[in-house]
């Protein structure tokens, strides 16, 4: 026998004899002998294809088969070339088919392109010649006469061709010689035997291929010569058919051979046996050597040979034989289930991608043949992706509708396929695909307005409330920041009174808020994500400011102490309960904080005077008796309703007189405030002037009281309360005792200095007077300021 490596050596020359061929269908074949080394460029795809180099590795180029083919080539995407993948050995490919072709398909994808390649394998001589045995028993009759023929079974070569078996040599010997016809190899008696002479006799028969270098085999051909045998078993058709389901069950008959022999006893007796057959066909099939029923033994599967071809030897007892062929055609049934094969698949997808677009490459693939091949693909409902038929078996998964990944962001997609079998036969295929994240979503606020409630004289840098937005988007585009909006409270910017934390929402006061300044206001804060572009909303947020107790009532009269000289003169006949002041007092804050309540808290008399707790009206306890003092002091303290209290006081001077000559006792009323020299003189003065006019007003009492009897005069509380003491900003607060209008007060207003000033008020109560009296009012007033004696004389 040849050396193997030697003659892959010298075949390998096919390799640059490289046959590319173009058929009428487009598709692209290849031929190259077997046994080629992985690696070994078969031919350039590119080039042959008209693409350019990097075309192939752009369009994801690939080289597929179905799943029941191994893949035996493969492509280099980055020089075009197809190369061998795996070891391609063409007799265990094809065995003795003349022609070997494997089919591979190459995918282009971008768009989808599908080419078929024929690889056409080339046979080498890499095999000998081999004999079903190494022995070969043959038992002649000597009565054999010269030219008898004696068929040996042939030899085998899995190669093909110039390289399988060419011809026969037989060694020298006395008796034979050797003839072949075809596949036929005889034996040819070409001296009669002699059993005495030479009972046992050994050939060499040698089979030569036509490769090169070229191989051989040998086998021993014992002849045992005998007592005449002159028939050989006749089979009853030298062709038996059958047809054979795949999947019998082992034990079934498949067909039965037959023989006969015309001799008798022992040279009649037949048996059947296998001649030269595969390994494959051993393990499926055996012969009764008695009857000759060939039998299942193994698995029969249609996708695996759908045909088998076997040589049947009869025998007779003395060692003649004949032989006949048995073809068993396999029948396909539907035993194979589609299988759903992903090629591509674009993940994750945009969710803006528009329907319409392919995501997907599906392949479907079925072993059986016929209809029990035919597949239907379908794909579950209620998703917005479809199966588009492509070229052959392959399926594009395209969009159909709008993508949302707020709404679904992950897709399990079923892929059903269903053959056209009896029964039908299917499988599913789940594919998971992922909607990526585009920025359409802007941040939305949880409240469509906020609310926040500070008290006034807050510390900066407290929390004032907390604003939160959502963004249903992923990641970045879905990161919420926040800030303040541009704007003015009080003509300062936004800014200087409120900060936003930009992570949290939370909103922080940068400043000590002020109550009476501003009650409330207004700011936007505005939430933006974080995606390109970015989207914002935004919200308004209140802030309102309550009052806490920090402002004193402030007296508005009488005017405080050191600031004004001020004194009201109670008539002697005044009853008790005549309104005789009133203290005005006002305060900043509001609500229970500006609630006020007057009480006296030092008099002259204590039970003289009383002061009205919330109007603060000072009236008369009881009627004013000739024994008190002149002069009264009160002290009268304010107070708010706050927590903690807060209050202020006022002196309130009286004056009791019904006589205005008594006013010069004035000056012996005492002020806390030290009065200059100026002021002392001018009192004097005053005095003096006054006089004049008192003695007048005594003489024209002196005729009113001849002619009637004096009239009894009640002081009702004139109050003159210049407008330039009232602050602004100040509110009227009914019902507070703050400055309620239930009393009609006459106001008279100087032009001198506010400072040191002086006021005799005498009214009258519409109450107390008869209707028929004359009414009269007198008032005298000095001003310091500008030296000026006024008077207003009514009768």
């Amino acid at each position: 026998m040849m050396d193997g490596k030697t003659g892959v050596f010298q075949t390998c020359a096919f390799y640059f004899l490289l046959l590319f061929l173009h058929d009428a269908n487009g598709d692209i074949s290849y031929s190259f002998p077997e046994e080629m080394k992985r690696g070994s460029v078969i031919g350039d795809l590119a080039k042959d294809l008209g693409l350019e180099t990097g075309a192939l590795s752009n369009r994801r180029a690939r080289i597929d088969t179905d799943e029941t083919e191994k893949r035996y080539c493969d492509i280099n995407v980055n020089n075009g070339e197809l190369v061998v993948a795996d070891r391609i050995d063409r007799e265990g490919l094809c065995g003795e088919k003349a022609s070997c072709i494997l089919k591979h398909e190459l995918v282009l994808e971008n768009p989808l392109e599908l080419h078929r390649i024929n690889l056409h394998i080339q046979d080498i001589n890499d095999n000998p010649p081999q004999f079903n045995e190494e022995t070969v028993n043959i038992e002649i009759r000597e009565s054999a006469v010269r030219g008898a023929r004696f068929v040996i079974e042939e030899a085998h070569d899995v190669d093909v061709g110039q390289n399988s078996v060419q011809q026969y040599s037989l060694k020298k010997n006395d008796h034979f010689i050797l003839a072949t016809s075809g596949n036929t190899v005889e034996l040819v008696l070409d001296k009669e035997l002699d059993r005495e002479k030479e009972q046992d006799i050994n050939l060499v028969l040698t089979a030569l291929d036509g490769g090169s270098p070229q191989r051989s085999g040998t086998v021993v051909i014992h002849v045992t010569v005998l007592d005449a045998n002159d028939n050989v078993p006749v089979f009853s058709q030298a062709v038996y058919k059958a047809s054979l389901p795949e999947n019998s069950p082992v034990d079934t008959v498949v067909v039965t051979v037959s023989a006969t022999d015309a001799d008798e006893g022992i040279n009649g007796d037949v048996t059947y046996d296998f001649g030269h057959v595969s390994d494959d066909v051993k393990n499926i099939f055996s012969i009764d050597h008695k009857v000759g029923q060939i039998r299942v033994i193994g698995t029969v599967d249609y996708e695996t040979t759908t045909s088998f071809e076997i040589r049947v030897k009869a025998k007779d007892g003395l060692g003649l034989s004949s032989y006949a062929k048995a073809i068993i055609s396999i029948s396909d049934v539907n035993d194979n289930a589609p299988v759903v094969n992903l090629k591509s698949l674009t993940n994750p997808i945009a969710e803006n991608t528009p329907p319409g677009t392919e995501v997907g490459i599906i392949n479907v693939q079925d072993r059986d043949s016929d209809n029990n091949r035919q597949v239907r693909c379908s794909i579950q409902q209620n998703v917005p992706f479809k199966l588009v038929p492509s070229i052959k078996n392959y399926y594009s998964l395209v969009t159909t509708g709008q993508l949302d990944r707020e709404l679904v962001s992950d897709y399990n997609i079923t892929i059903s396929a269903t053959d056209e079998g009896s029964p039908p036969l299917s499988s599913s295929k789940t594919v998971q695909l992922s909607v990526a994240d585009i920025n359409d979503n802007p941040p939305v606020f949880e409240e469509q307005s906020y609310s926040a409630y500070v008290s006034e004289n807050n510390k900066p840098g407290s929390t004032l409330c907390s604003v939160t937005a959502r963004d249903p988007d992923w990641r970045q585009n879905g990161t919420v920041i926040y800030s303040l909006l541009p704007g003015e409270v009080n003509g300062a910017p936004v800014s200087s009174y409120l900060s936003v934390n930009g992570d949290t929402g939370v909103i922080h006061a940068v400043r000590s808020f002020d109550y009476e300044q501003f009650r409330s206001f207004k700011v936007q804060v505005m939430a933006r994500d974080n995606g390109s572009p970015p989207l914002s909303s935004n919200v308004t947020v209140s802030v309102f400011i309550s009052d806490v107790n920090d402002n004193s009532p402030q007296i508005l009269y009488p005017a405080p102490e050191g600031n004004s000289f001020m004194t009201e003169l109670v008539p002697k006949a005044a009853h008790g309960g005549s309104l005789v002041s009133k203290v005005i007092a006002v305060d900043a804050d509001s609500g229970q904080n500006a609630w006020l309540s007057y009480h006296i808290v030092k008099s002259t008399d204590p039970g003289l005077f009383t002061i009205g707790v919330h109007s603060g009206e000072i009236r008369t306890q009881r009627d004013i008796s000739e024994s008190d003092s002149m002069k009264q002091n009160l002290i009268v303290s304010v107070k708010d309703n706050g927590q903690p209290s807060l209050s202020a006081t006022c002196s309130m001077y009286l004056l009791i007189s019904d006589n205005l000559a008594e006013v010069p006792e004035l000056k012996d009323i005492s002020y806390d405030d030290k009065n200059s020299k100026l002021t002392s003189y001018l009192i004097i003065a005053l005095v003096s002037v006054s006089t004049f006019f008192l003695t007048f007003i005594i003489i024209i009492l002196g005729v009113r009281y001849c002619r009637r009897r004096k009239p009894r005069l009640l002081f009702d509380g004139a109050v003159a309360i210049p407008s330039a003491y009232l602050p602004p900003n100040y509110a009227d607060v009914d019902g507070t005792g703050t400055l309620r209008s239930t009393y009609n007060y006459d106001a008279y207003l100087t032009t001198g200095s506010r400072t040191s000033d002086f006021k005799f008020v005498s009214s009258y109560n519409d109450n107390t007077l008869p209707a028929d009296q004359t009414l009269r009012k007198i008032y005298f007033r000095y001003s310091f300021g500008y030296s000026k004696i006024e008077t207003n004389l009514q009768l």
